[in-house]
């Protein structure tokens, strides 16, 4: 039995030493190559068993980055580099990590934000001469157990500081596992790279790389504004499977992309983190009539996701992807506001999940760990920990799970996981911008909305310079709306459900 993923990667570099690990640009590096600069950051690592912030871009140096964390029996926290530097300290203000690794691109970004005692590797500076000695390591990784923490996370939280979800390696085995099993990956997957360093997509493709073999292909940053080049650059590599957000998807049908690029290869298409629109989605399966196309499901409060619906029948435009079944060893509740199991067909309830795919809580945040993951209420007899999404779902009458929207202000937005309180608590507490405001989620348009109160109209391009000194590009409204006065419900507080109204019907 594996403890740890190493043990997946010590197995796949030995056997496949020479093949391509990850191509980023005109770069690439062998499986070999790759567990020895692992081993080497690794042996430069002091501490065990604690966080460890890596500080790069999606690239080679980002993937043997957190395979080195792994060696040194740590575990990683990717940082976004164009997360506002204010963002970044109150990550690390609340996770304080033993290290954090970057380079020299980046070290002078985190000016003003590292505390004293902290370790910094600089890799552009790093010894590659340091001695590795594997009996060490392997003697450290053969303490670990596998619900140790393999990464954490951060999702948005609601006073302007991230909360950080751990996640361990049982949960990530477990993942992994039913999906090699459920899909049949072979040892020649190509992995088309989009997803951000912080998203846990991207930690499944380590798993794969680690587990199967696949080769990552980094699809750089600034190709997200050019599709086409995108694909030209699935079609290059030969890419066989992608694990997508489905913004980028959605551009690419409304361009009518997919009539220009036959992509062959491509066996495999997974996408999460956000509604796909089922026009858009039949215009790709149309396309690709012969590629397996998957819907998962999954707070990042769950390792990846725990619910998957292959696409093997036709859907009407008009007709919502159901998110389809519990994976392997995962055990789904529809709770009603009674918190009693939903049995009848399309009837509304809170889905809740229980099983291995739990994160262990958030780091350093006892309070809110113990109001997100609560004991079964339909179980009094033993302790069993359940997580609630705040998600609203139905059964429909195939069986399916079918996703009806969000419970509260918790949302997903271009694929993060925003929490629209945090950007009203930054807008209104923080940069007294405004005297009042409410932020809403066009779910149609995918639009972040804010109504607000103040002396006078600002600019949106003033708003927009403004909270982007605090927050990421895709946590800032796009549509503004300024108001005398607010609506109030009875109890004088803002009519969230009035704006909800008002931009979603």
């Amino acid at each position: 039995m594996k403890k740890n993923l190493i043990e997946y990667f010590e197995d796949t570099a030995f056997r496949y030493s020479n093949k391509v690990a990850v191509i980023d640009r005109e770069r690439s590096i062998t499986f070999s190559e790759l567990r020895e600069k692992s081993l080497v950051l690794a042996s430069a690592i002091k501490a065990k068993n604690s966080p460890v912030a890596i500080y790069l871009n999606k690239s080679i140096e980002s993937v043997f980055a957190d395979l080195g964390v792994i060696y040194s029996r740590n575990f990683y926290m990717n940082l976004d580099v164009k997360t506002p530097s204010e963002r970044i300290k109150n990550i690390i203000d609340l996770i304080c990590p033993s290290t954090i690794v970057t380079n020299n691109q980046y070290i002078g970004s985190l000016e003003g934000v590292l505390p004293e005692n902290v370790q910094i590797i600089n890799l552009d500076q790093l010894d590659q001469t340091i001695p590795i000695c594997e009996e060490s390591i392997f003697a450290e990784l053969s303490l670990q157990i596998d619900t140790d923490p393999l990464c954490i996370i951060n999702t948005s939280g609601s006073t302007g500081t991230p909360k950080g979800v751990v996640l361990n390696h049982r949960s990530f085995f477990d993942f992994t596992e039913w999906a090699l099993d459920k899909f049949s990956f072979s040892d020649n997957e190509i992995i088309g790279s989009l997803s951000p360093l912080v998203f846990d997509i991207y930690s499944f493709e380590l798993c794969m790389l680690m587990a199967k073999a696949s080769t990552i292909v980094v699809i750089p940053d600034h190709l997200s504004a050019f599709p086409a080049s995108i694909l030209k650059l699935l079609e290059l590599h030969k890419v066989t499977f992608l694990f997508w957000v489905p913004t980028i998807m959605v551009n690419i049908a409304n361009m009518n992309l997919l009539s220009d690029f036959k992509l062959s290869a491509l066996k495999t298409v997974w996408f999460a983190g956000e509604v796909f629109p089922t026009k858009q989605f039949n215009y790709w399966h149309k396309n690709f009539p012969y590629t397996i196309f998957a819907n998962l499901y999954g707070p990042i409060e769950i390792t990846l996701d725990c619910t998957y619906f292959i696409v093997n029948r036709n859907l009407q435009d008009e007709e919502p992807i159901p998110i389809g079944y519990p994976c392997r060893n995962t055990d789904i509740l529809i709770l009603d506001e009674n918190n009693k199991l939903v049995k009848e067909h399309n009837k509304e309830g809170e889905l809740c999940v229980r099983g291995t795919s739990l994160a262990m809580g958030y780091y350093n945040n006892s309070e809110k760990t113990a109001a997100a993951f609560v004991q079964n209420p339909l179980n009094s007899s033993y302790p069993e920990i359940i997580y609630r999404t705040g998600d609203i779902v139905y059964v429909n009458e195939q069986n399916e799970i079918v996703f009806k929207g969000r419970k509260d202000t918790l949302i997903k937005h271009m694929g993060y996981r925003t929490e629209l309180g945090e950007i009203e608590h930054i807008i209104i507490n923080k940069l007294k911008l405004v005297k009042n405001g409410c932020v809403v989620y066009n779910f149609s348009q995918k639009e972040i909305t804010l109504f607000y109160e103040a002396d006078s109209e600002i600019t949106p391009a003033e708003f927009r310079k403004q909270i982007g000194k605090e927050l990421p590009k895709y946590m800032l409204p796009t549509v503004f709306y300024y108001l005398d006065e607010l609506q109030r419900n009875t109890n004088g507080k803002i009519d969230r459900l009035f704006y909800n109204k008002q931009v979603n019907g």
